[in-house]
C-alpha cells in the first residue's frame, strides 16, 4: 500500500519541478501528469512521477490530518 501526499510545486523547469512537503524538497517529473501544471499546484507523487493534480483546499485538508496523525504518533 502507499499513501500519496500532496506536494506543493515549487520550481518548474522543463517537464521536471521541485516540490515541497512540510518543507522537504525533492525533484519529480511531470511527464505523467495528464494536465499542465504551475508554481504553487499540488500534486500526488508516485515513484518520483507528478501523477494527478489536487485541488488547494483538498491537499490542505489532507496535509492537516497528515500532520495530526505525525503529532498523535510523535507522543
Amino acid at each position: 500500500m502507499c499513501i500519496a501526499i500532496p506536494s506543493r510545486i515549487v520550481t518548474i523547469a522543463d517537464m521536471t519541478a521541485i516540490v515541497d512537503v512540510y518543507g522537504a524538497r525533492r525533484e519529480v517529473s511531470l511527464l505523467l501528469l495528464p494536465e499542465a501544471a504551475k508554481i504553487d499546484d499540488y500534486v500526488l507523487v508516485h515513484a518520483g512521477f507528478a501523477i494527478q493534480k489536487v485541488d488547494s483546499d483538498a491537499a490542505a485538508e489532507s496535509l492537516k490530518l497528515i500532520k495530526e496523525l505525525i503529532d498523535a504518533t510523535e507522543g
